[in-house]
């Protein structure tokens, strides 16, 4: 597994694509979403990525997600397009990809309170995480979510167990 976490203009066209596609295929092709993905909040954000070689040695994408700093979704630092590649779910990745999310976001804006709009069904996953629901349940695309807050880290003295 390679980790990487890259501003956009770092991450080159190759990885760009790759990104783009496992988004589109989790979002619009799996979940049957068809909405505008490409919507100009990728420039701002802090891309995490896990990739894996594949029988070819080609990469691929295994899970991903964006950091968005204060100001550019919300008031709060957020994290959005979180997904495992079907070919990884159950294998913890997920929590390996939460776990990596909150610590870059409590380094980079430690005074900033973390936002996810969450698919309602993850309450308990994201909850592991320090997130509480801040919101009442909300139709997105056809899947219902919740927004969740997470305290900021300069003044989060729970441990996380995720």
């Amino acid at each position: 597994m390679e980790w990487m976490c890259e501003s956009f203009d770092a991450l080159g066209s190759s990885l760009l694509y790759r990104i783009l596609a496992a988004r589109n295929a989790v979002f619009v092709v799996e979940q049957q979403c068809p909405y505008q993905d490409i919507d100009g909040r990728d420039p701002h954000s802090l891309h995490l990525v896990a990739q894996v070689r594949d029988a070819a040695d080609a990469l691929q994408i295994a899970a991903y997600l964006r950091l968005l700093p204060p100001g550019v979704a919300y008031d709060e630092a957020s994290i959005g397009r979180v997904i495992t590649a079907a070919s990884h779910r159950g294998t913890g990745l997920g929590r390996e990809l939460l776990t990596r999310a909150v610590a870059i976001a409590d380094e980079a804006w430690p005074l900033a309170s973390l936002r996810i709009g969450a698919q309602a069904h993850l309450e308990a996953f994201y909850g592991a995480f320090g997130f509480v629901r801040a919101s009442e349940p909300y139709d997105e695309d056809g899947i219902l979510h919740i927004e969740m807050l997470r305290p900021p880290a300069a003044s989060n003295s729970t441990t996380l167990k995720p």
